[in-house]
């Protein structure tokens, strides 16, 4: 069990540091809501270590470290560990899960760019998936066609912030839109760092990001009635929430580079009367044969790390491969470092 004490700091730290979410929430039952807020303020405090420290490498680091005391049962003396390894013995959590995530910081503090957009999906598959796979397995859920359409809730969500914010971004030198888009356009990614502007071309590549991730917020819905009927209010209202946010890049005409978009409380609100109401619906329409589609390649081993198997999923491993190969690199790149200073 969560200690009392040390949910209060969670319920602080996600209410000044993610709006949206702890909206969401008050719609998850009191059992899953603690549980999910002890989830949400680790995976908040990671972004934001790995985010705001000068030293990115070192915080990943740290984060794996701290993540390995946490599955040894000795997490590091704070509210956040101690709360996060509460909630990973209560729910059994598969270590696989919050790993993809770390492997994601990984990512970022290597400054990887991708290629393709199956590239950006597989960087979404960690910073994002891998949170809606662990959403799912604390409500107590493992059919693995609910879990791959948690995941593709996730990258839903992950595509939608990445168009929200490439001006951000760019402005930082980071940039996630797949480089291939760039290259057919005949645009430098240099070019646009030294003038990021809403180019055309730019907003184009915005349209056709949200284009996708409206796709998978249509798919997602059908693994929502396969939640429990308690927490579906909260699940509804968070893909309505993130997709309020692509919508108003859309009224902005694509352009996430001069404005960035915002939704307002009046609108989270009724988006929260509209979750509460297709819970409702949920109750009495035929299941979605969407609920059974194959789950995106790039998220496959997420469900399948997550997922109650009486035999072979017949979904191939993904592309995990070797758990934290890209924390390795830096673990190995940190002792070079070291090495030559001494």
């Amino acid at each position: 069990m969560i200690d009392p004490k040390d949910m209060e700091h969670c319920r602080e730290a996600i209410r000044h540091g993610s709006y949206s979410f702890h909206a969401a929430s008050r719609l998850l039952p009191s059992d899953v809501r603690d549980s999910a807020l002890a989830l949400y303020a680790f995976c908040r405090c990671a972004d934001d270590a790995v985010d705001e420290g000068d030293d990115m490498v070192g915080a990943v680091l740290t984060l794996q470290d701290r993540l390995d005391l946490v599955y040894q049962g000795k997490p590091l003396n704070t509210p956040t560990d101690r709360a996060f390894a509460a909630m990973v013995e209560m729910h059994d959590m598969p270590r696989e899960l919050p790993e993809a995530l770390l492997e994601g910081f990984a990512w970022d503090a290597q400054a990887r760019r991708y290629e393709t957009l199956s590239g950006v999906i597989d960087y979404s598959a960690r910073v994002a998936s891998a949170v809606g796979a662990m959403m799912t397995v604390l409500m107590g859920v493992r059919d693995p066609h609910a879990l791959a359409r948690a995941c593709d809730l996730g990258v839903a969500m992950q595509l939608t912030n990445i168009a929200r914010d490439v001006g951000e971004d760019a402005r930082a030198r980071r940039i996630y839109l797949p480089l291939e888009w760039f290259d057919n356009v005949g645009l430098s990614v240099d070019a646009f760092f030294a003038e990021p502007l809403p180019t055309p071309q730019i907003r184009r590549m915005v349209k056709r990001l949200l284009a996708e991730a409206e796709r998978l917020y249509i798919r997602s819905e059908a693994g929502i009635p396969a939640l429990p009927l308690k927490a579906r209010p909260g699940i509804y209202a968070a893909r309505f929430v993130y997709a309020g946010i692509g919508g108003e890049v859309r009224r902005n005409g694509h352009d996430s580079i001069s404005m960035r978009a915002t939704t307002s409380k009046g609108q989270k609100v009724g988006w929260l009367g509209q979750s509460i109401l297709r819970s409702g619906v949920s109750m009495i329409m035929p299941q979605s044969a969407v609920l059974f589609a194959a789950p995106l390649p790039e998220v496959a081993f997420l469900v399948n790390a997550a997922a109650d198997r009486t035999g072979d999923l017949g979904w191939g491993p993904g592309r995990f491969g070797a758990a934290l190969e890209a924390v390795a690199q830096l673990r190995a790149q940190e002792t070079a470092v070291r090495t030559v200073a001494e």
